[in-house]
């Protein structure tokens, strides 16, 4: 079996200037070249995508006046045909994501410090109303609830909400889409934790924070559903001193480097995980050569990278050096307004 050498992607966007909605595009990994970019749905703010695994349907963050929430898809060879969208009064959540059996959707939603799940319809992949609304709470006044993001553990049991507001991260339990928080643990306050990526070996987290501009590694134990932290490494130069706010953090599929997107810096850092304790070495800062990389993703070869610089309106297309995890810059005109994050399609073979 031949792998494609076309791969699609698709665009999430703010629209409050000239977007319109979710781009689609095409990356030639021949040439290594990002051509055809094409609205391919007309939707306000759909910041954060989730492509389904088996790349029929898409689900995305949606504003609607004023109200948000999440909408569904079914993914065609031209466009994005709307399916259902499930919204409530106030702000939209600013992530969702899916777990691999397609069967539940999870937001976080930084403005109301919320996690919701909702079931998927399992004939037309339609969204049910939310099974579960938890509005996460602080006992200090000057903690106030942002949450950033929440996903399912690979070992399908949990997911973890992370909270950059409180400085915590929760566990919840998953059943049939109801969610009961099993534990929850701290990190160094006005760290800002954002996102985080587990390691392909299910053993270690690691945590992008968003105002300290760092990874914290975690061993991650299923059984008792505990983290314990292992170490603590900046994402930007210790000579940097203007602002930066961490973004993004994805790994690749061999788990041997982990990327991480610097907004201020305007940077990727990249780092080689330790086999033997999962922990972290610095390698490399690439500039995504725009402004305010908000996200980035790995093409499904990995031989790419593909970032997303939200305030300069441009994506950056880098080739990928799998052996050394180092970056190197292919191109930058690549013209796309507001663009928040990148979600590709999985491989296709011929």
């Amino acid at each position: 079996m031949m792998e494609s050498k076309k791969q699609i992607g698709y665009i999430g966007t703010y629209t409050k200037s000239e977007s319109e909605g979710i781009y689609a595009f095409s990356l030639n990994t021949e040439t290594g070249k990002i051509t055809d970019i094409k609205l391919a749905a007309k939707i306000d703010n759909p910041t954060y995508l989730a492509i389904s695994s088996d790349n029929q349907h898409l689900y995305s963050v949606i504003k609607e006046g004023e109200a948000g929430g999440v909408a569904s898809f079914k993914i065609l060879e031209d466009h994005l045909e709307g399916i259902n969208k499930r919204v409530s009064i106030g702000a939209p959540p600013c992530h969702v994501s899916l777990d691999p059996k397609i069967s539940t959707i999870y937001s976080a939603n930084y403005h109301k410090g919320t996690v919701e799940s909702f079931l998927i319809d399992r004939k037309d992949r339609s969204i049910s109303p939310a099974s579960s609304v938890i509005k996460h709470q602080s006992s200090e006044a000057d903690k106030i609830p942002h949450t950033h993001y929440a996903a399912p553990t690979p070992d399908g049991k949990y997911i973890i909400a992370v909270d950059l507001g409180l400085d915590q991260m929760m566990i919840y339990d998953i059943n049939e889409g109801l969610l009961k928080e099993k534990n929850r643990f701290s990190v160094k306050s006005g760290s800002g934790p954002r996102h985080l990526v587990f390691h392909p070996n299910g053993n270690y987290i690691y945590v992008m924070t968003e105002f300290s501009s760092e990874v914290i590694t975690f061993r991650y134990d299923s059984k008792a559903a505990n983290l314990t932290p292992l170490q603590t490494i900046s994402t930007i130069p210790n000579d940097f001193h203007e602002n930066n706010q961490g973004s993004a953090i994805h790994i690749s599929s061999d788990g041997r480097y982990v990327y991480a997107g610097n907004r201020g810096h305007n940077s990727i850092a990249v780092f080689g995980v330790v086999p033997d304790s999962g922990e972290l070495k610095f390698v490399e800062h690439t500039s995504t050569e725009g402004n305010w990389p908000r996200d980035f993703a790995l093409d499904p070869t990995e031989k790419f990278i593909v970032a997303s610089n939200q305030n300069s309106n441009n994506l950056a297309l880098f080739s990928r050096d799998q052996i050394t995890g180092k970056l190197t810059l292919l191109q930058s005109d690549i013209s796309v307004p507001e663009p928040v994050c990148v979600k590709f399609l999985k491989s296709i073979e011929k």
